[in-house]
């Protein structure tokens, strides 16, 4: 990307100001499986910006767009510190019936549309079972 994409835009990968925060800052942890990189503050005195001395300061920088859903479980827990050491050391044997990671197809052409929705033509389905409407005794 450009140094001018770097600059103006937030919304895929770190901007030049977040890159240089975390080059001076930033003490790498570890990668997940989409690329995503997490780091954490070098010194935990000097954890934000300002004379704030609380919890350790955690970020991440995507690979790709910026999207929280991209975050696997386990890198959430340790981001909003359920837990102190990085996952890898955490995670039990993955399951046979578990998943590979999806993004959120929202918004996209993707995305879920059950039969009635508008944009596959705004058919719907018409009504199954016994059904007959209410009509007032006379």
């Amino acid at each position: 990307m450009s140094i001018l994409g770097k600059i103006f835009t937030w919304w895929n990968g770190a901007t030049i100001g977040t890159s240089l925060f975390t080059m001076r800052r930033g003490e790498k942890v570890g990668t997940d499986a989409a690329g995503n990189t997490y780091y954490r503050a070098k010194n935990k005195r000097e954890n934000t910006i300002g004379s704030y001395i609380g919890d350790e300061r955690r970020w991440v920088i995507y690979e790709g767009s910026n999207d929280a859903s991209n975050v696997p479980a386990e890198w959430h827990g340790w981001l909003h510190g359920a837990f102190d050491d990085v996952p890898e050391s955490n995670l039990p044997p993955p399951r046979i019936w578990e998943a590979d990671y999806s993004p959120n197809a929202t918004g996209t052409d993707t995305a879920y549309l059950p039969q009635g929705a508008l944009q596959r033509g705004g058919k719907a389905a018409p009504a199954r079972g016994a059904y007959e409407a209410w009509t007032p005794d006379a």
